[in-house]
């Protein structure tokens, strides 16, 4: 029913958890695939558990499925260098998505040969003497890919060729998709209740699902499929169903059951917790703490554990983590002068493997509403600092550069690793920019008495941005150097957070839950959490300061919706929740139908105004070309196969 090669269509089993903690990751002869005939076996089950996780990668680290998850939203928009990857999901007028738009086809053309894998080891392990906690990772990921595709998609097949949710091993030319309520009912919500019932509260391997990320995500899926119940906005569902649920449970239900279950594990964090602040959840050498329950993980340890070289030239496609690339800007336009008398160009912040740099694309943008809305409290909120990159420093030191000072703005002297361009808090000041480029390069401007060159706000367009510090390079190889900021990511790129518990315990409150928290209770403990700060990413220097008590007293007595889509946006923003947080609470329009940034070039520093055209029907993405072409169906029957609107 979907398009599996007949010879080689189980998942690839690479895989690099090779960490530093009591757990072993599985020590299966690694395969780069595997056939029908090796699945009949035990190791072959074993290794099809392994490959589970290796499929993480494919999506998340992809810079491509970045765009697929924030491009269009209010986090995200095009830049300057952008194709139409990133144009068309933009919903501006500069392409349209349509059947054959790359990005939104990623998830359908990634899990299903990883769902048959699932179905492979469910179906088959106990044969083999596997255990149920084993094949419930497996229902895990089946589950996990089932959600990613009922909430991009709508109704998805649950019979790949053999029956419903059965394994697989020969390829059909056929195809029907399920209704939303059945593949809830059927896939989703059953196997990560098993799941539930019989995974270890600590994970067997490092990074491994446990009894807490199926709660997470079980909670995650009751709250989704509460809204599709209650459909507020009168989005349209396809295959066309009754917003009824097959168990016969209303909306209300399945809020108080994501509430319970999410409160469930909140109270049983087992090896799981919050860390002190912000900054330690992101920073680099924090990796894999306690709070990332789930990730696609990577290593500058080894390039066959990593599946790729994690010194060489990153090829910008999975399974490599290049996602932060795409919203970094060309920051080594930036010139300062070698002389105090003369203006003579250097490269004064150079390409370095570092967490602020790394590998330039500017492929996205932030929309200037990120800076002046979403975190508008840059004073008690930590989560502006510790997100983006606002301060670029000189390093021209670590590339060969052998100037003690070099001269910048106001022909004021820098020494190596202070401020070169700064992008200021506010609007409050007003810089001097240059008609186009100048001195600088990047049309950045002049404020008196300040060694730095400054961007305002306002002035943010989409060649010149804030960077994403949280996602950003991180290594431990070459530090007094610039490293290798051309290879892909080795971080490993973080899936689920034991913080997202609270949110989604505050907002099915927010839809008439009750329980012993309420949802400013649940909010107020990451607010608290945010107004901790130990360290100022920005301005390179220790800030011991506790804010808790002035973020919770700013928090509303009433919580709403909204309220929380503005605190996941602080709390996640650029790690690819925010296309799906709007559409599950159909706030997309709202939220992005227009934005403001400047444009392309360097001297454009007005903010221009763009609205978008996101329309009911865009809600679902395009079933994609490529599975309509392998279907050996009449053309009316394809029609009906696709998404009204595409």
């Amino acid at each position: 029913m979907i398009n599996l090669n007949r010879k080689i269509f189980l998942g690839g089993i690479f895989l690099s958890l090779t960490l530093t903690s009591c757990n072993e990751i599985l020590d299966e002869q690694p395969r780069a695939n595997y056939t029908v005939e090796y699945f009949n076996s035990e190791q072959g089950v074993n290794q099809g558990i392994t490959s589970l996780y290796r499929h993480l990668r494919l999506l998340y680290g992809n810079g491509y499925f970045m765009s697929n998850c924030q491009n269009g939203t209010d986090e995200s928009t095009f830049a300057q260098s952008a194709d139409g990857n990133f144009k068309e999901l933009d919903m501006s007028g500069n392409g349209n998505i349509n059947a054959a738009t790359f990005p939104t086809s990623m998830i359908w053309g990634s899990v299903f040969p990883y769902i048959n894998t699932a179905n492979g080891i469910i179906e088959r392990g106990p044969a083999f003497g596997v255990s149920e906690a084993l094949i419930s990772e497996a229902r895990f990921f089946r589950a996990f890919d089932y959600f990613m595709l009922v909430q991009t998609y709508g109704g998805v097949p649950l019979d790949l060729g053999s029956g419903e949710l059965k394994f697989n091993i020969s390829a059909s030319n056929t195809s029907v998709r399920n209704t939303v309520p059945e593949v809830y009912s059927k896939a989703i919500f059953p196997d990560l209740k098993k799941a539930i019932d019989n995974l270890p509260a600590s994970p067997r391997v490092t990074g491994g699902v446990t009894k807490n990320v199926a709660r997470l995500f079980l909670a995650k899926a009751y709250l989704t499929f509460g809204w599709w119940l209650q459909n507020p906005n009168g989005i349209p569902t396809y295959p066309e169903a009754p917003r009824t649920d097959l168990d016969g449970h209303n909306a209300q239900w399945y809020f108080q059951q994501a509430y319970d279950i999410a409160m469930s594990a909140i109270n049983s964090p087992g090896p799981y917790a919050l860390q002190p602040t912000f900054y330690d959840v992101n920073e680099g050498s924090k990796d894999r703490n306690s709070e990332c329950m789930l990730y696609a993980d990577h290593t500058q340890a080894s390039a066959f554990y990593n599946e790729s070289d994690p010194v060489g030239f990153g090829s910008g496609w999975a399974p490599d983590n290049f996602a932060a690339w795409m919203q970094t800007w060309n920051y080594t336009a930036i010139r300062s002068s070698s002389s105090s008398t003369t203006f003579t160009g250097v490269s004064s912040v150079q390409r370095a493997a570092t967490q602020p740099l790394g590998r330039p694309w500017v492929r996205m943008a932030p929309p200037i509403g990120v800076f002046k809305n979403t975190f508008s409290d840059k004073t008690n909120d930590s989560r502006y600092d510790g997100t983006f990159v606002t301060t670029y420093r000189g390093n021209w030191n670590q590339g060969g550069v052998t100037n003690a000072v070099l001269y910048n703005a106001n022909n004021l002297p820098v020494q190596p690793g202070g401020a070169i361009l700064s992008f200021l808090d506010d609007d409050s000041q007003n810089p001097t920019y240059p008609s186009g480029a100048g001195q600088n390069g990047v049309g950045a401007g002049v404020l008196p008495g300040r060694a730095d060159w400054v961007i305002a706000p306002n002035a943010i367009n989409r060649i010149v941005y804030p960077g994403l510090w949280k996602i950003g390079t991180y290594r431990t190889d070459d530090p007094t150097g610039l490293g290798y900021p051309n290879a892909g990511l080795t971080r490993p790129f973080n899936i689920a957070k034991f913080s997202e518990l609270y949110f989604i315990a505050a907002e099915a409150a927010v839809k008439g839950a009750s329980g012993t928290m309420s949802a400013r209770d649940l909010v107020n403990v990451i607010r608290a959490r945010a107004g901790k700060w130990r360290w100022n990413n920005n301005g390179n220097v220790a800030k011991v300061q506790d804010n808790s008590a002035a973020m919770i007293a700013a928090t509303p007595s009433t919580i709403t919706v909204d309220y929380i889509l503005a605190e996941r946006s602080r709390e996640y923003y650029g790690e690819f929740y925010r296309w799906y947080d709007l559409v599950r609470t159909q706030k997309w329009e709202d939220y992005a139908g227009t934005y403001q940034i400047g444009g392309v070039s360097y001297s454009d520093h007005t903010p221009q105004t763009v609205t978008r055209n996101i329309q009911k029907f865009h809600y679902l993405r395009p079933i994609p070309q490529g599975q309509l072409d392998a279907m050996e169906v009449s053309a009316d029957v394809k029609a009906k196969y696709q998404n009204p609107g595409y």
